[in-house]
This record gives structure tokens, C-alpha cells and sequence, in this order.
């Protein structure tokens, strides 16, 4: 992937994730996010799922195009039938690796793929020959043994996806993990916080760093860590910034 490949692609990239979506669904990302995905990584389908490998089920499943997230109930059965026999499938459960962006074509040769199970009665009917996917872990109420978010994209007879594509998705990966956490924090609401709590994130939206902050609150610059700590883990943020836009979605008034 050349150095002017990856500028023009993380330009785009960017605008993808800078802005709430308005067709937040009751589960899983925004269509409109799925079909910008779609478009940057070529593929014929792509399918965005909540994995429950120990029970063999899934609690969502959407699609784009819509219909590809509706396997019927027998393609489903098939799915979960061959999951733990298939080793592109079951790779993110066995291995407990939640990182790697990994392809078919990493775990088998083609007459290999098809000699499975999983292709011959899941894929095939399908029309799909071809997957690249991530793993995300399960955030807040639906986190548990065995739970993972998984993306799928699929394509069918012809070329296989490229490392170029591997290397995009590895890096939409945090951002699609934001964005998820974001519609999850979206759905449930904004935690409340403690009055403390929100004097601080203020001082933060404010530029002041973990040290000022101590100084003008009377505490230890660990204790102001911790209360960092403790307030990304109620919104379910990695960062500054994402917790303020969090906490603060209102900028022009909700910092008064």
C-alpha cells in the first residue's frame, strides 16, 4: 500500500466517521455507514453480525444490500452447524485474537475452501466465494463468554480481496469500533455522571491537562487518572475527546 494510497485513504476515511448519522437503527450501525464501508473496500455483500459462538446463535444481524443480513433459517443452521469445524470461521474464538483482519484464503487453498462444509452449505448458496472480516469485542450489556461483533465482507467468484483491502479495514477497525460503541451509547442515552465527575471533563474540554486539573480541583494527578478511568468506562470511551463529545453533545451550551 503506497504512502499516497494510504493519504488519499485516510482523507476519505475521516469523513466516514466525523459526524452522528441520523438512521441509527435498533441494532447494530447506521445503513448509511455499512453502504460507505461497502464502497471503500469493494466487495458484493457485506454483513455486520452479534456472535454468540458458545450458543451458536446471534443476538443482530444486518446486511448490505438488507437482504444479505436475512440468511433463512436453514442457512443459518448450516452456519452454525460447521462454525467451530471451519477454521477461517472459528479463528477469532480459538485463538481468543480480536485484531487480525483475516481472509478465507488465510486458512485455506481454494479447493480446500471447497471441500468444507461451511462452503457448501452456507457460501455457495449464498453466491459467495471470498470473506474479509474483523472481530470487535462485545461492549457493555451484551458483553459474555463467547460474544464478539463480527463484519463480514463477502465476494463472490473472481478476484480475492487484496492486502490493500486488508490493510484498510485494519485501519477502519478502531474507528468502527467507535462508531459502534457510539450507536450502542446513542440507543441506551448518556450515563450520568457524578457532579465531579463533570467538573472535570469540563476542565479537560477546556485544554487544561491531567496535572492543571489536580492543581484547580485539590487532588492527586493520580486521582485525576482514575477518575479519567473511571468516567471511559461509563461512557464507553477510549479517549478525551470522545468522552466530551459524549458527555457534552451540545457544545454551545452543555459546557456552561
Amino acid at each position: 500500500m503506497s504512502a499516497t494510497a494510504c493519504e488519499a485513504d485516510l482523507r476519505v476515511l475521516a469523513g466516514m466517521f466525523s459526524d452522528h448519522r441520523a438512521d441509527l437503527p435498533a441494532v447494530g450501525l447506521p445503513p448509511s455507514l455499512l453502504g460507505d464501508l461497502a464502497d471503500q473496500v469493494r466487495c458484493d455483500a457485506l454483513s455486520f453480525v452479534g456472535f454468540d459462538s458458545d450458543r451458536r446463535t446471534s443476538w443482530f444481524g444486518q446486511g448490505f444490500p438488507v437482504d444479505v443480513g436475512r440468511a433463512d433459517d436453514a442457512l443459518n443452521l448450516a452456519h452454525w452447524e460447521h462454525f467451530w469445524d471451519c477454521a477461517s470461521c472459528s479463528y477469532p474464538d480459538r485463538s481468543g485474537d480480536l485484531r487480525s483482519i483475516t481472509k478465507i484464503s488465510d486458512f485455506y487453498s481454494a479447493r480446500q475452501w471447497h471441500g468444507t462444509g461451511m462452503y457448501a452449505d452456507f457460501y455457495r448458496p449464498l453466491g459467495m466465494e471470498h470473506d474479509l472480516s474483523l472481530s470487535l469485542p462485545a461492549p457493555g450489556r451484551a458483553a459474555g463468554p463467547g460474544r464478539t461483533v463480527r463484519l463480514f465482507l463477502l465476494r463472490g467468484p473472481g478476484s480475492d480481496f487484496s492486502e490493500r483491502d486488508r490493510a484498510l479495514l485494519a485501519l477502519l477497525r478502531p474507528h468502527l469500533h467507535q462508531a459502534y460503541l457510539d450507536a450502542e451509547q446513542r440507543r441506551l442515552g448518556t450515563p450520568q455522571l457524578t457532579p465531579r465527575q463533570r467538573d472535570l471533563l469540563r476542565l479537560v474540554a477546556a485544554g487544561y491537562t491531567n496535572a492543571q486539573i489536580a492543581r484547580r480541583l485539590a487532588l492527586a494527578e493520580g486521582t485525576v487518572r482514575k477518575h479519567l478511568e473511571n468516567i471511559y468506562g461509563r461512557l464507553q470511551v477510549s479517549s478525551r475527546t470522545a468522552a466530551v463529545t459524549r458527555a457534552f453533545p451540545l457544545p454551545d451550551t452543555a459546557l456552561r
